[in-house]
Parts: structure tokens; sequence; C-alpha cells
């Protein structure tokens, strides 16, 4: 009976103490990768090996290991997420890589997105542009409408569950070329347009929203595409187009 040959690996990783230091790559070798392991499985054996050796492990964020979270955002080999379309590192497998192949693992690049150490970024500035949203009102006053008797058409129904289907992993900022986190905070704003319960505080959110985008440092839209094709969970462009609809109307009313 033959057993399955695992990869050999050239790892190229990015390490970096902090924001403040100078960081660099540096190289490791992992042998007997199985195709069947996941990326992070595969980065947990490199750091087991570091540990074993008496070196500092990789720092790398993860936490639902299932495509929910987006903690787990690398750039590998140039493209946000790696070599595999619709899915988070988490889910990306080692079946995707060839035996002797280099790979390269860098964490995401924006200014907004500053490193706390080697693959770890800081993303509490997608946090901040959330909180500037708010919330919907809910009437509490005794007299409530129960949220299944308000009617919604199904197909804006299905824009905004396809709109809050972004888990704010960053991969549209990361590889976008202006660092625009345009399509993260349309689908914020999309997700609350298009249905009745948003419609409230809709011109304040999205005036509020934009302005905070701006103040973290992202970067503006060009229309490249990139952060559609990136995008693990597929968010549209129409979100960002329906962001600057609802802007302009906003602003316009604001006077």
């Amino acid at each position: 009976m033959s057993t399955k040959k695992g990869l050999n690996l050239t790892l190229k990783i990015w390490r970096q103490k902090n924001n403040k230091s100078k960081g660099q790559f540096e190289t490791y070798k992992l042998s007997d990768v199985s195709t069947d392991s996941s990326f992070l499985e595969m980065l947990d054996m490199l750091n087991e090996q570091l540990v074993n050796n008496g070196s500092e492990p990789v720092a790398f964020d993860h936490d639902c290991r299932e495509g929910i979270c987006g903690m787990c955002s690398l750039y590998i080999n140039g493209r946000p997420h790696g070599p595999d379309t619709g899915i988070t590192t988490c889910q990306l497998h080692m079946r995707m890589f060839k035996d002797g192949e280099t790979i390269t693992i860098e964490p995401w690049r924006s200014a907004a997105f500053p490193i706390i150490k080697d693959l770890v970024v800081d993303r509490s500035a997608f946090d901040r542009v959330m909180a500037a949203g708010g919330f919907i009102s809910v009437n509490t006053s005794g007299r409530t409408t129960d949220a299944n008797n308000i009617l919604v058409p199904k197909p804006e129904a299905d824009k905004a569950m396809d709109a809050a289907a972004c888990i704010g992993c960053g991969a549209c900022v990361a590889t976008c070329k202006n660092g625009s986190a345009m399509l993260f905070v349309g689908a914020k704003v999309s997700q609350y347009a298009l249905l009745p319960q948003g419609q409230v505080e809709a011109k304040r959110r999205v005036l509020s929203m934009v302005a905070a985008m701006d103040e973290e440092g992202f970067g503006n839209c060009s229309n490249t595409g990139a952060c559609e094709v990136e995008c693990p969970k597929g968010i549209s462009l129409e979100n960002i187009a329906r962001m600057n609809r609802e802007y302009m109307s906003a602003f316009v009313d604001r006077g």
C-alpha cells in the first residue's frame, strides 16, 4: 500500500516585531506537509518546528477557522487569502500548492491597518467606521411592530443579505492599489439602506461612515474591480454605487 507523499516547501514570511520596528522576510523550510491540511495548519506545523528549535513562532491571526470571522487574513503569493477564489485563508488547503514551491506570506499592506506583529495587523479602523454608523431605531413604546410583519420585497431582501455577508476581513483594502475600504463601507451601508428598518438614520449613517472612512486614511475607489474579485464573500461593486447614491442624496438634503 503506497503512502501519499507530503509537500516540501520554502516559506518566505514577513517578520516584524511591532509597527515601530523595521521588518524583513525570513526564509523557512518545511517538509512533509499533507495536501489535505489547511494553510493555517501548515503554519501551525511551522510554529511547532520553530518552538522545538528554540525560536520565536510566527504571529498570525485566526479564530473560527470556518471562513466566518475573517481574522485569518494573509497576503499569499501576491493575493489576499491566497491562490483560490471565494475563500478565506483558513479555507485554503495545501493541495493548491506544488511540491518544492516557494510561498511568500505577508500581512495586509495598508496605512490604515498598522502591523501589530509579524502577520497580525490592527483592523480596528473597520470597527470605528462601523461605530460611526450607529444603530437602527427601535420603537419600544409598547406599540412595536413585529419585524416579521414589515413587508420587504424579496429582491431587496436578497440584496441586503448579500451585502450583510461581508465579514470585514479587509481583503478589499489589501488588494486595492489605493487601499480603499469602499467595498466594505458600501456593503455595511447597503445592508441597512435596502431595508425599512434602516431608513430612519439612513442619511446620517452614510455621511458619518464615509467621513469616518476618510479619517482613518483609506484611499478612494478607482473602479479597478480588484476588491470584488478577491472578496471571499463575493460582495458586489453595486454596493459601492449604492453607497455613492445614498451619500449624494444625504449630502444634498443636508444643504
